[in-house]
């Protein structure tokens, strides 16, 4: 009967599998948008910024600033083909000091429409590089849910809640663009001059909203197995065991599905409300990082300071913490406060 049940509960989940092996980049705070001529001659400006970084950094020959290049070459259109993506992530996964970080983003190096993501030879290496990564197993366990692999599946499951740390690697794709982008002056015309932060405002909005289409892994589908779960011990304990290895995870993402897990699986009411507690800290976090990457448009000192703090490396969660305490803004949601909730 128990065999049945977990049959049940993964064929379930598998078939949710009409998602993509990659949950939806997440949202990251943009400029405001002028449709005047004078936006559209900044925007044009900026591009060839980037080109022109592009074009710089594909002389180097480390791992860090080819990741850095290709970062910035990958939403730009018609590069030259030694320039482009594909050539520069893969020069840099074959540079000596090459490590998981690079064969993470080469993962989107593929052809979605042939159906041919994730890189399936970024994912064998990362297999090897990274078995310890929780991340990693859940884009494997993601292939093989795609693929209707229902044993493959589950064992990928109980490797992702043995795995001792989540890690998406934003903090590297963070720390290899803040490191680049000031490789060149950024010229007059790329960024608003109503703008106070100025060159310093456009290079930390370019750095951060790359960094913020780093690929991540099914969430939505961990998710959704999980919750199907509640009858199946063994799913059941290997969902609370990634639950604390994802409460500790390197992105708000990560961390808000882990507090959600502990929410709906645990058996105490303590443990749930602490969960509750704990997701509403997290948005709490994440809301007033966002009002404060905005501010780095008008206010040098923040964008000079987010900045430093993506060059100093570490993840995107630890980042995030940090900025918030140098800005002497509060890491815990006031007594009173509640999420916006969508009408």
């Amino acid at each position: 009967m128990m065999r049945r049940t977990r049959d049940l509960i993964l064929t379930a989940a598998l078939a949710l599998l009409a998602a993509p092996v990659f949950a939806a980049t997440k949202d990251v705070p943009k400029a405001p948008v002028d449709p005047g001529k004078a936006a559209q001659a900044r925007d044009k400006a900026q591009l060839a910024f980037q080109r022109d970084l592009v074009s710089v950094l594909a002389a180097r020959a480390d791992a860090q600033p080819l990741l850095g290049a290709a970062l910035l070459a990958r939403p730009l259109f018609n590069q030259p083909p030694n320039n482009s993506f594909h050539a520069l992530i893969e020069r840099a996964a074959h540079a000596d000091d090459a490590g998981a970080a690079v064969n993470w983003v080469r993962l989107v190096d593929c052809d979605a429409k042939a159906a041919a993501c994730p890189n399936t030879a970024a994912l064998d290496q990362l297999l090897s590089q990274a078995p310890d990564n929780a991340a990693v197993w859940m884009i494997k366990l993601g292939t093989d849910a795609r693929d209707m692999k229902q044993d493959a599946s589950r064992e990928d499951l109980r490797k992702t809640a043995a795995a001792k740390l989540y890690d998406d690697y934003t903090g590297n794709s963070l720390k290899a663009l803040a490191s680049t982008v000031g490789t060149l002056p950024p010229p007059a015309g790329s960024f608003d001059p109503a703008a106070k932060a100025g060159a310093a405002g456009m290079q930390t909005v370019l750095v951060f909203g790359i960094a913020g289409t780093q690929p991540q892994p099914g969430l939505q589908l961990v998710a959704k197995l999980c919750e199907n779960a509640r009858e199946d011990a063994s799913i059941k304990a290997d969902c609370l065991s990634l639950g604390k290895v994802l409460e500790w995870g390197s992105s708000p993402l990560a961390r808000s599905l882990g507090l959600h897990l502990r929410e709906v699986l645990s058996d105490d009411p303590t443990q749930q409300q602490e969960a509750r507690e704990a997701r509403r800290n997290l948005i709490w976090q994440v809301q007033n990082f966002g009002l404060l990457l905005n501010r780095a448009l008008d206010e040098p000192a923040v964008a000079q300071h987010l900045l430093a703090l993506a060059r100093n490396g570490g993840t995107e969660m630890s980042l995030q913490l940090a900025a918030l305490r140098d800005n002497h803004i509060a890491v815990d949601a006031p007594t009173d406060w509640q999420p916006h909730r969508a009408e």
